[in-house]
């Protein structure tokens, strides 16, 4: 040991030694803490489990003790004496009355949150089953007073039940209504979910196999369940053909536990102070510019019973005393969290066979051994007490009231009550869809100011009115054979198409192309930073990386284990090289279907074409024959892509089950890319063949190409421009008047239909799960998403061609937003709640149909429109374009036809093309090369300024980081910084050795 050495030994200070002796004290303490670290978890575990069966088992006895005293004293008072008028008290509780030979008596504590059990007539059963192998029965009629009926009074704040004895004596019984039908009968366990099977009421005696074997699948199925911890309550329902049972659900402490663990649900830490640093992302723009100016909004409300914003990590048992609200089991885990660990239970659990796959309730369901699998509705949607305080609506009627209500169609909606009631991935949803109408409004705003421009301009139009003026001195050649009876026509027959066709097709046009494909870069980036908020808002930021396990299908059909290379846990496995063969399959399987969808172009094309020559031999619809023939088409190819959409999603969705995707995150974008990538074909393959193929290749007068021995069909007499805008005008306008007719009647019609088949007695107060049964099964959202990206598609890709289509969209998305809303709080079952941290491949999609929309619509404004036709024109010839109409008609060669006439190209006598229609090749080349590469760098620049993540949100998730790792930090860490500290103090004490003193100084 060196003389530096020694003197820092011999100068340290005591405090010093005392602070080396505690870390000394704590290192040896922690050393074994860590491979401790299980066990402790373990045993948390295990005492948490103790403690809460030892509660239940006290509460079992104590209301059992209750019951039974209640009982005796109904039984006296139906036994006691008549009064004759009045009233008696017989204890605190009972009062008896009488009237004739029937007497009454009200227990205000009796049966509080048991009266559901027995609250409707019929024979009905219930039975509970749980984890400590008890088991109850209570049958009508097994308690003092037999054959027991219970009706329910017309009381707002409470039940009043009346009991029928043998002696026509009834007991009045007051019971609660505000949560009773979300309870267990002993009316302490919440119901967490909801199973339910159906059985034939038969008088024969001989079972089939299928249904002994069905029977024997659901008896293993709950058997399995009760092992993994759940406890069980039956209800039975009969009606006159079947024996309706409701299996009630519930998962203790323990097991929740265990699984928030497992599932990486996040717990709260500590309640975000409401500051200005910590800005909510579910606020609006709008909102912040119309108080800015100190405008009244119209559009904000005050959403009563806001969520919390709290600050969260992974749940932790070991670390449970750090989270807030650990101390109360029965609220610490939210509604949406206990639905995940249920779904989680429910899914992983096996009926049959491991080998054959036979695990989980969605196989189960799908083998009829069970017909509804749902969490439960927080009550009615609606409040029938209009003098209730918002304060004490349940969360259901609060989104009704506040959301789902076609009255608040021009209201904000409330995020992060959807997201609350309805999970992470519902709520990005509305709040994309929202989003995007919001964005629609501008578009559409330019569109109608482009739209009046052509207006405005309409009678400026010069070769429109040449066209009108010109009488009989352009005759036209016919759009068909001669042979086939098409006759000769002309051109001023057309002069109200060629004026409508102004309206699409004007300098405006190429404005309004520019700035939508600007405005869909703008809302892609800003829609970037606005989820990036609302997931962290949400607490699902780095969910997809950090935290989503295999899905239950997946887990349940690996054939084998082998871990996780970054959690290091052993998971279910499915060998990727295995995987690569099933997924050419499925691409094998969209280019059949795809081709299938070109045969069925190629019919409507046909179809067209055949249809249109009787049309131009009727002389009074000659003028319109083109016209009648594309509107035609078009309906027919609207109900084509319908028809064919439906089959090939069912055959996408088990495509990509059979591929064993490892989450949902994948199997869910694998399965929207396979429907996309169809759907494209499907709807844009009849609008792209319009818009950039029919009517340039037709050839001329004496060579026309033929095609099935039939000519290449031309544009019809307005141009492609405008038939391009009926194509879309039909298949857009008539998808979203489909979609939303089907979103508004098929409810309605399954729904009639489910309870025609359930038949529940209408004379009977219903409990909750079956009125919850009675609503029809949610479909999830992908439709959703697949009609909204398809109407973004219209409104970019083609929007050169009808600068009216954003205006639809947004009258169509205030429309769809609050039906998706009322149809996902009043007429469905409640979804288990999944957790997303954005919209998916969806975003990839959009991306790609923004810059697809470029490219098509440079395209569009090139070859299709007459925008660089007359702006050569007027550079070449004459800026008026006086002339123009004679200048695009050329003259059919001699000896083709029967009489001379005049087509629209640009040719010469003989055939040939002009010099005049190369130079136009050489410009609309150019012009859809600087197009696109204007657009793409101004795009590109926008994307580079405007950041994807908020600065404002730095702050807050560095913040979030920090409790984290405060609330969570293991031994190794603490040790880690103690060192580090012990480091920090020696290099203090060294240096302050190391300085010189004043004293020494001066010397």
């Amino acid at each position: 040991m060196n003389a530096k050495s020694r003197a820092k030994k011999t100068n340290a200070s005591p405090d010093k030694k005392k602070t080396k002796s505690v870390l000394a004290t704590f290192k040896q303490a922690t050393q074994v803490f860590k491979p401790a670290e299980e066990e402790e978890k373990k045993e948390t575990l295990a005492s948490l489990a103790a403690k809460y069966r030892a509660g239940l088992e006290q509460e079992e006895a104590k209301r059992k003790t209750e019951m039974e005293e209640k009982e005796r004293a109904a039984a006296a008072a139906l036994t006691a004496p008549a009064v004759d008028s009045g009233s008696q008290t017989t204890d605190g509780n009972l009062k008896s009355s009488v009237a004739g030979k029937k007497k009454r008596a009200r227990f205000p504590a009796f049966m509080k949150k048991r009266g559901k059990k027995d609250e409707r007539a019929g024979p009905r059963a219930s039975v509970t089953l749980d984890t400590f192998g008890t088991s109850g029965h209570a049958e009508p009629g097994s308690r003092s007073f037999p054959e027991t009926r219970l009706d329910l009074g017309e009381s707002s704040g409470t039940e009043e039940v009346n009991i029928d004895g043998p002696e026509e004596n009834t007991v009045h019984v007051n019971l609660r209504k505000e949560d009773s039908g979300l309870y267990f009968n002993d009316g302490l366990r919440k119901i967490d979910f909801i199973l339910v099977y159906e059985e034939q009421v038969e008088t024969k005696k001989s079972v089939s196999a299928t249904e002994e074997r069905i029977k024997k699948w659901r008896q293993k199925f709950f058997n399995n369940l009760k092992k993994a911890g759940l406890h069980i309550e039956e209800e039975m329902v009969e009606n006159d053909k079947k024996l309706i049972t409701f299996i009630k659900l519930h998962a203790p402490w323990d097991v929740c536990c265990a699984y928030a663990e497992s599932l990486s649900i996040r717990a709260p830490l500590q309640v975000v102070p409401d500051s200005k640093a910590h800005p909510n992302p579910t606020s609006n723009w709008s909102s912040k510019f119309l108080e800015t100016f100190h405008i009244p909004n119209m559009m904000d409300q005050v959403v009563p019973n806001m969520p919390l914003d709290y600050y969260t990590c992974q749940f932790k048992t070991s670390k449970l005393e750090r989270f807030l609200g650990s101390e109360n089991p029965d609220t610490f885990f939210e509604d949406i969290h206990r639905h995940r660990i249920l779904w989680e239970i429910l899914s992983t659990t096996i009926y049959g066979k491991k080998k054959r796959a036979e695990i989980g309730v969605e196989r189960l369901m799908d083998e009829h051994g069970l017909v509804a699998a749902f969490p439960l509705h927080d009550g009615s949607h609606k409040n029938h007490d209009r003098n209730a305080k918002p304060e004490t609506l349940n969360k259901r009627q609060v989104l009704y009231k506040y959301w789902a209500r076609w009255g608040c169609w021009y209201k904000y909606q409330p995020l992060d009550h959807i997201r609350e009631y309805f999970g992470e991935k519902i709520g990005i949803y509305f709040a994309w869809l929202g989003f995007y109408t919001a964005w629609l409004l501008p578009a559409s705003i330019v569109g109608v100011l482009v739209f009046l421009y052509g207006l405005i301009t309409f009678n400026d139009n010069i070769p429109a009115k040449e066209i009108c003026d010109s009488n009989k001195d352009y005759k036209m050649c016919p759009v068909c054979d001669e042979d086939i009876g098409c006759e000769y026509w002309y051109l001023s027959d057309v002069c109200l198409f060629v004026k409508i066709a102004y309206l699409f097709d004007h300098p405006g046009t190429v404005f309004y192309a520019v700035f939508v494909s600007f405005w869909a870069v703008t809302f892609l980036e800003y829609w970037k930073r606005k989820n990036a908020s609302l997931a962290h808002h949400w607490d699902c930021l780095d969910f997809e990386e950090e935290e989503e396990r295999p899905r239950p299908d997946y887990a349940a059909r690996a054939p084998e284990l082998k871990e996780n290379p970054i959690t290091g846990i052993n998971e279910p496995y499915f060998d990727p090289s295995k995987r690569f063969p099933r997924i050419l399959s499925g691409i094998a399987a969209i280019v059949i279907m795809m081709c299938l969808v070109l045969i069925f172009i190629i019919a409507v094309i046909m179809y067209r074409v055949l249809i249109s020559i009787p049309l131009f031999e009727n002389e009074n619809l000659r003028a319109r024959a083109s016209t009648i023939a594309s509107m035609t088409a078009a309906v027919v190819n609207l109900i084509i892509i319908m028809t064919l959409g439906k089959v090939y999603e069912k055959l996408a969705y088990k495509l990509t089950q059979w591929e064993m995707h490892r989450t949902q995150t994948e199997f869910e974008d694998q399965l929207t890319f396979k429907v996309f990538i169809f759907q494209f074909v499907n709807f844009y393959s009849s609008i792209i063949y319009v818009a950039f193929f029919k009517g340039k290749f037709v050839g001329y007068p004496g060579n026309y190409n033929r095609f099935f021995g039939l000519r290449s069909e031309e544009c019809n007499n307005g141009g492609c421009l405008v038939e391009l805008a009926q194509q879309l005008g039909v298949i857009m306008i008539g998808k979203q008047i489909i979609n939303n007719a089907q979103e508004i009647i098929l409810p309605k019609l399954k729904g009639f239909w489910h309870r025609l088949n359930t038949r529940f007695d209408k004379k009977v107060q219903r409990s909750r799960w079956e009125d919850d049964y009675e609503l029809i099964e949610n479909e999830g959202l992908f439709q959703e998403y697949l009609e909204m990206i398809l109407q973004f598609g219209f409104i970019t890709i083609f929007v050169a061609a009808f600068p009216l289509a954003p205006l639809f969209a947004l009258l169509n998305n205030w429309v769809e937003i609050r039906l998706d809303a009322h149809k996902f709080v009043c007429e469905t079952r409640r979804p288990v709640a999944e957790r997303a941290q954005d919209i998916g491949v969806w975003f990839t999609i959009l991306e790609t149909l923004a810059q697809l929309a470029v490219i098509s619509n440079a395209f569009l404004i090139a070859f299709t429109s007459e925008f660089l036709p007359r702006l050569m024109y007027q550079y070449q010839y004459q800026w008026s374009l006086d002339g123009y109409t004679n200048f695009t008609l050329a003259e059919a060669p001699n000896n083709t036809l029967r009489e001379p006439c005049r087509y629209r190209d640009y040719r010469e006598p003989d055939g040939n093309h002009t010099m005049f229609y190369w130079k136009l090749l050489a410009v609309r080349l150019a012009f859809v090369i600087v197009f696109e590469h204007v657009v793409f760098g101004i795009c590109k620049m926008i994307d580079i300024l405007v950041p994807d993540i908020p600065e404002t949100l730095e702050l807050k998730i560095k913040r979030e980081r920090y409790l984290a790792k405060q609330a969570l930090a293991d031994t190794d860490t603490l040790l880690m910084m103690a060192r580090r500290n012990e480091l920090e103090e020696d290099d203090v004490d060294l240096n302050v050795r190391k300085t010189p003193s004043p004293k020494t100084s001066a010397a």
